[in-house]
């Protein structure tokens, strides 16, 4: 979670300081483009009206030589001869002044650039026929692609620096939230320790008043209720403990899969649904698989046992009466992958993405009631699925039931 949370606080300090500076450089190619374009505009307006000129553009500190956008001006008389006039310095070929000229008369507009090559024009009709004045334009997007390109290096530059500054800095500032969840991990750690002694007193002598003859049936109903209850608290205990040493493996980097050795889950599997195939029957449903065998996984047997079994009873507990719940194991690529559905009450989608959540039940009824587990189940099968490396997730529609699908 601390990892997930970092990498979230990360990626949204980039992303926003990103499009900061998207922003701000290209705000600012935009608006050069846009005064060059202006400044292009008025030269050509300038040579149609006969001042033949020229505009500097680009860097003018004297680090780079000055860039000079050139025109030049044609007359094209109505029987088709052309002439240039002025005294521009601007030399272009007789092939390339006759294809640019082409494209302008043919052209709709009274302005425009060529499609060709880096050269704005504009025209204007005389009684003679037509004066078409020309501006070289490399320099100026000559100009344009140096600032994109610095602009891009800017760009990236600035985000490596800002990762590594917002990697050093989430760091620091999530010390605290680090120090205060590892520290709700070893008091749940140690409470479950410190709890299961006394309660394993209690139920040991519980069980020994039990077995008294002489006790009054009321005080046995009584003794059997505390038994119950102890029981009930035991097993809360234990749930809470395996959790506690999977957060505190998960905290400390350590990875079960690479402990693990390799498996035949097929067998396992398989053995687990005979293992709930009468408790299927007490609760009205039935249970089917499709096991493809020798499918083998990096994974302890005791704990993928556990997460079938928690798995197993969620589907038969909440399926349909007189429905079946379906168990399949396939390989997907170089990974098992598990699915075991039933058909019975949709969960709704806003309780579906906290289905593996520790304390949340969807079944509010259960909950009133007092029956059921402590919905610990699947947070403890997700937390030995991802501690093995592996992925634990849920679906739920009325059509198609509830699945879950554990990939290993």
């Amino acid at each position: 979670m601390l990892a997930r949370l970092r990498r979230e606080f990360i990626a949204i300090t980039m992303l926003l300081v990103g499009l900061v500076l998207i922003g701000v450089l290209g705000m600012t190619l935009f608006t050069n483009a846009m005064t060059l374009r202006s400044v292009t505009s008025r030269i050509l307006s300038k040579a149609i009206a006969g001042d033949i000129t020229s505009a500097q553009i680009g860097d003018t500190t004297g680090e780079r030589s000055a860039e000079i956008m050139l025109a030049v001006v044609v007359d094209v008389r109505r029987d088709g001869t052309t002439t240039i006039i002025g005294d521009s310095p601007l030399e272009i070929s007789p092939e390339r002044l006759d294809t640019v000229i082409e494209e302008v008369l043919s052209a709709s507009a009274d302005t425009g650039e060529c499609e060709e090559y880096p050269i704005s024009w504009e025209r204007a009709e005389q009684p003679w026929g037509m004066r078409i004045a020309l501006v070289d334009t490399y320099s100026r997007d000559a100009a344009l692609r140096y600032q994109a390109f610095n602009g891009t290096i800017i760009f990236f530059v600035s985000m490596l620096a800002l990762f590594v500054v917002s990697y050093v800095l989430s760091g620091w500032a999530l010390k605290p939230v680090e120090r205060a969840w590892a520290q709700q991990h070893r008091f749940v750690s140690d409470a479950s320790h410190e709890l299961k002694t006394p309660l394993t007193v209690i139920l040991a002598n519980m069980q020994i008043l039990q077995k008294q003859r002489d006790i009054e049936p009321e005080s046995r109903r009584w003794v059997e209720s505390t038994i119950d209850e102890a029981t009930h608290m035991k097993q809360l205990v234990e749930e809470l403990l395996t959790l506690a040493q999977a957060d505190e493996r998960t905290a400390s980097g350590q990875s079960a899969k690479t402990k693990a050795e390799g498996i035949d889950v097929s067998g396992i599997v398989e053995g687990c649904c005979l293992e709930f195939d009468p408790v299927a029957f007490e609760r009205g449903c039935s249970i089917e698989e499709h096991i493809e065998p020798g499918i083998v996984a990096h994974v302890e047997k005791a704990a993928y046992q556990r997460v079938i079994r928690t798995l197993l009873d969620n589907a038969t507990k909440y399926a349909s009466k007189g429905t079946v719940v379906h168990v399949n194991l396939t390989r997907d690529g170089k990974r098992s992958k598990l699915v075991v559905s039933n058909l019975g009450e949709a969960i709704p989608a806003e309780d579906l993405e906290h289905l593996f959540d520790r304390f949340f039940r969807t079944d509010k009824a259960r909950e009133r009631q007092g029956e059921g587990g402590f919905g610990l189940g699947l947070a403890i099968a997700r937390s030995i699925v991802v501690s093995y490396g592996g992925t634990i997730q849920a679906t739920s529609t009325v059509e198609d039931g509830t699945s879950i699908t554990v990939t290993l």
